[in-house]
């Protein structure tokens, strides 16, 4: 067991072989087949995954490395700078498309097209109150604004912020701080954005 724990990819690989056993155990007591149901729930549990990724490394720039960051010595900041964010940054990025992919996946399984639509447009375009629609539509457009701060904004004053393009000290710094104030936008959107992801599934 050390061995395998002792490597990401065999530790990864492992909990993938947890997952089948226990689908084949849920397929046994639910009498599954390879239905709507099973695809929609496939879809939302992928879209689960990527969404706890983007979120956790979204939370742990906020919540662990931006504070502490002024507690670490000069001469080990560049480990963080040069190593671990970046590393931690190609994660959060990737993660915040796969959410997006299978979000829209996801509602498409489980609202059709036309409250797929309905639930994109807000129901504005629907003739009928559809409160589950409107409070997943609220939840995937601040999704949605959050992945493009991720892509559009943070991502790029990242870059010169850390030194993977070349900038002037002065660009850096002020890189870094649009950098630090869109992810603690995003941060502030992922409180309502859950709820809204929640309250759709449960109240409807």
């Amino acid at each position: 067991m050390a061995s395998i724990l002792q490597s990401l990819n065999k530790t990864i690989v492992a909990g993938v072989v947890l997952t089948i056993v226990l689908l084949g155990i849920m397929a046994s007591a639910y009498d599954l087949s390879f239905d709507i149901d099973f695809w929609r729930t496939l879809s939302r549990y992928l879209h689960v995954i990527s969404g706890v990724m983007w979120i956790g490394l979204l939370w742990y720039f906020n919540f662990i490395q931006i504070p502490n960051m002024p507690n670490i010595p000069d001469e080990q900041k560049p480990a963080i700078g040069k190593v671990i964010a970046p590393a931690a940054l190609f994660w959060f990025r990737w993660a915040a498309v796969a959410t997006l992919i299978t979000g829209l996946l996801t509602l498409g399984l489980y609202y059709g097209h036309e409250r797929s639509i309905s639930a994109l447009t807000l129901t504005l375009t629907s003739s009928y109150s559809d409160p589950q629609a409107l409070t997943i539509g609220i939840g995937m457009w601040l999704a949605i604004i959050m992945a493009y701060n991720v892509w559009m904004v943070i991502w790029p004053n990242q870059k010169r912020a850390l030194g993977i393009v070349e900038s002037d000290p002065e660009t850096k710094a002020k890189s870094a701080r649009t950098a630090m104030l869109f992810s603690r936008t995003n941060t502030m959107l992922s409180v309502p954005m859950l709820l809204a992801m929640v309250a759709a599934q449960n109240l409807s």
